[in-house]
């Protein structure tokens, strides 16, 4: 068997967000925030896209969203690539899924918790080694949780996860061990093929179930991420080096800070212009440290 691989936005939401996924959703919940026990008995799937009501914000895409019976709003994403503010998009989602709850009139007692659980297929926290990470709001002080504690943000790094199969002891190992291997795999491990949800995770995950079309697709989707990654690898890489050399070139003449702020600069830009074709206007302004509206102006330029 051949297992399309999780971490890729079409396959994860084709996983845990599609109409006949309710009852993997709920277990793989369970496992991530609630260390296995089955505090969640019910939810809902519904839209992860959360477009502005007000001008000027932007739109959210998240990969899965699910209300849980008891109103609780669980927002859900999967991230490959570890580009800059990643970190301020994951609090800004979750702010404006928090704060979007509220209709025209409505009250601040109508406002739910939300849950952001974010799975990143990189070390986010490298000072860390904690494979799952909690965060919510809490004097600085003495620790005490703030009122109301409505926003709690809980990070999956799947490099820090290191057991093998003989070792998967708990609905959290199983689950993350089947996010983290399941592209490689050509069977179903027998230590968590004994968990039904987990079984029919496999089952939708199964290439043989897919149409051609949906694996050109998930294919060419596979093929973007790679590109993505050694595109922002390279483009750091030839950025720190010339942008140094530059650097150091300009600063005997103009000085050595300067230069090298200059230096970096023009690299970012002839970086950026090197992108245009294969990246979006966000994804570059992150990687290369140029502003959106610098990334905006360079392709209207170029086009």
């Amino acid at each position: 068997m051949i297992f399309i691989n999780p971490k890729t936005d079409y396959a994860f939401k084709k996983i845990f967000g599609s109409s006949e996924s309710k009852d993997i959703l709920i277990s793989f919940l369970n496992a991530m925030i609630y260390d296995g026990v089955s505090i969640i008995e019910d939810l809902e799937i519904i839209n992860p896209n959360l477009p502005p009501r007000i001008q000027g914000l932007k739109d959210t895409y998240l990969d899965v969203q699910a209300k849980l019976k008891d109103g609780t709003l669980v927002i859900i994403e999967m991230q490959v690539l570890n580009v800059e503010s990643f970190g301020k998009r994951v609090l800004y989602n979750a702010a404006k899924t928090y704060a979007f709850q509220l209709e025209a009139g409505g009250g601040y007692r109508m406002l739910k918790p939300v849950i952001a659980l974010t799975i990143t297929d990189f070390e986010m926290f490298k000072n860390s080694d904690l494979m799952i990470s909690r965060f919510v709001y809490k004097e600085e002080s003495t620790n005490l949780k703030y009122t109301d504690n409505n926003i709690q943000l809980v990070f999956i790094e799947l490099p820090k996860f290191t057991k093998e199969q003989e070792e998967l002891e708990t609905l959290t190992d199983k689950w993350i061990y089947f996010m983290k291997y399941a592209r490689t795999l050509t069977d179903v491990p027998e230590t968590i093929d004994s968990i039904p949800e987990i079984h029919k995770a496999f089952g939708i995950a199964n290439q043989v179930n897919l149409s051609r079309e949906e694996l050109e697709d998930l294919e060419r989707r596979e093929m973007f991420v790679y590109d993505q990654q050694g595109a922002i690898s390279l483009g750091r890489k030839e950025g720190r080096e010339e942008g140094r050399e530059e650097g150091r070139e300009e600063g005997r003449e103009e000085g050595r800070e300067e230069g090298r702020e200059e230096g970096m600069r023009e690299k970012a830009i002839a970086i950026a212009r090197q992108l245009l074709d294969r990246l979006d206007d966000e994804t570059i302004s992150q990687s290369t440290g140029l502003s959106l509206e610098e990334v905006q102006n360079l392709r209207s330029l170029n086009s």
